[in-house]
């Protein structure tokens, strides 16, 4: 499989470049040359597989010969070594729970995968040491971190910003150590993003520290998340309705792969994008005009993106036709009042501790499914463990959430991180550190 970039102005690379590259060199975003069609008897029947199985067979025609099958195989079966259950909500809502991994975010599926296949490519010859930069609003840097923690031939570099995640996510950016440095930046996730952009085709960068990608903008984070949905559709293939998944979104990656699956042939008909009050794309959505925003804080944070990298796999999927994506995609945006007033709803109605991005993927669900008058089931994602947002969850709710072992240990440990405010910072550091 070959990868060009979206910005069409380099020319096509194979996988391995592509993760170690991350972006192309005209900084466009990679994307497959031709997207895999699975056989629809085989996708009928998913359950007759195992997970491992079929998510083998979902990823390893991207691959291609980049990492012999039977790692691969491996690779496959250490990243999902976790439960994805789908909590009942009603008889017709489900909630997919991504949030059993070790860092409690949906975002260890695809750190996960994408440490192991650097780890693999640097075992088989002698490469030149990879720093991995990357910027979170979230969840992003603690799945990282853990998942690259201790990985030779690997550093890890992760720009946060200063104030905008909460107290247990930067714990789990900052508090790991080793090969892992957290920066913390005076500014928006935005900010974040554009240094890491710039930071690529830095040429002053590149003669110091080869660099690489850890965000959903490399394909290897990216491609990964399909195996939620093949995970799931498994566990709903009995059931006679349609299926729509309403997915909490900020950067876009996950639902963009959730549309990869689905154009793979896994048969689900159709998607909610729910936002907070970051809501480009529910605007384009609704009147076909796409103007990034500056980002807006929220309650939910880690969809806090104004200008969402990963639209543009999206708009290519669909070959930019506006009518087609709405046949595809339905957006809806909120309000944290709306996002609290959520969280109560599933906690007093129907006994379930929600975190403020799953709150938002309800909305957005609850609002699709108001609008059609035949059946569906239909499928929130919860992202990340309650426990994360704490302080929010345990104000709405007026009760107490249990914290993981892991985390009271982690909670324990010494910050450790260095603040920055401009991208002069940024390349002061890689260069000299």
């Amino acid at each position: 499989m070959k990868y060009y970039s979206l910005n069409h102005n380099s020319i096509p690379t194979d996988f391995v470049t592509a993760v170690r590259s991350g972006l192309a060199p005209d900084r466009g975003l990679y994307f497959p040359e031709s997207i895999p069609k699975l056989d629809p008897k085989w996708t009928e029947k998913l359950s007759d597989h195992s997970i491992e199985d079929i998510c083998f067979r979902v990823i390893q025609p991207f691959v291609g010969d980049a990492i012999p099958e039977k790692k691969l195989y491996e690779i496959v079966s250490e990243t999902l070594n976790f439960e994805f259950p789908i909590a009942s909500i009603t008889e017709q809502i489900g909630a997919l729970e991504l949030f059993h991994g070790p860092t409690l975010a949906f975002k260890d599926v695809g750190a996960r995968f994408m440490a192991r296949c650097l780890g693999h490519f640097n075992s088989q010859k002698q490469q030149q040491k990879l720093t991995v930069l990357v910027a979170t609003s979230g969840d992003t840097g603690g799945a990282v971190a853990d998942g690259f923690l201790g990985v030779e031939g690997i550093d890890v570099v992760i720009l946060y910003p200063k104030g905008k995640v909460s107290a247990i996510q930067e714990k789990q950016l900052t508090a790991l150590g080793q090969n892992i440095t957290a920066l913390e930046v005076d500014g928006v996730f935005d900010d974040c993003q554009d240094m890491v952009k710039t930071a690529f085709l830095d040429d002053q960068i590149k003669e110091v520290r080869p660099l690489t990608s850890a965000n959903s903008i490399n394909i290897a984070r990216w491609l990964p998340q399909m195996f939620y949905y093949f995970i799931a559709v498994r566990q709903l293939q009995q059931r006679s309705e349609k299926i729509v998944f309403s997915v909490p979104s900020g950067n876009f990656g996950n639902i963009c792969a959730g549309m990869m699956a689905q154009q793979m042939g896994l048969p689900i008909d159709h998607f909610v994008a729910a936002n907070n009050r970051n809501d480009a794309v529910v605007e384009y959505l609704n009147n076909g005009v796409y103007e990034p925003k500056k980002t807006i804080p929220t309650i939910s944070n880690a969809m806090d993106v104004g200008a969402p990298s990963n639209f543009i796999r999206i708009q290519k999927i669909v070959n930019n036709d506006l009518t087609r994506l709405r046949k595809s995609l339905s957006g809806y945006s909120y309000t944290d009042a709306e996002t609290k007033k959520a969280l109560k709803y599933l906690f007093d109605k129907h006994q379930y501790i929600a975190d403020p991005h799953g709150a938002v993927g309800y909305l957005g669900l609850e609002a699709f499914l108001k609008t059609q008058e035949e059946p569906y089931y239909g499928v929130f994602l919860e992202t990340a463990h309650p426990v994360k947002f704490l302080d929010i969850v345990e104000s709405t709710l007026k009760t107490e959430v249990s914290v993981p072992s892991a985390i009271q240990d982690l909670i324990k440990k010494e910050k450790r991180s260095h603040e920055i405010s401009s991208y002069e910072d940024l390349k002061s550091f890689l260069i000299n550190s």
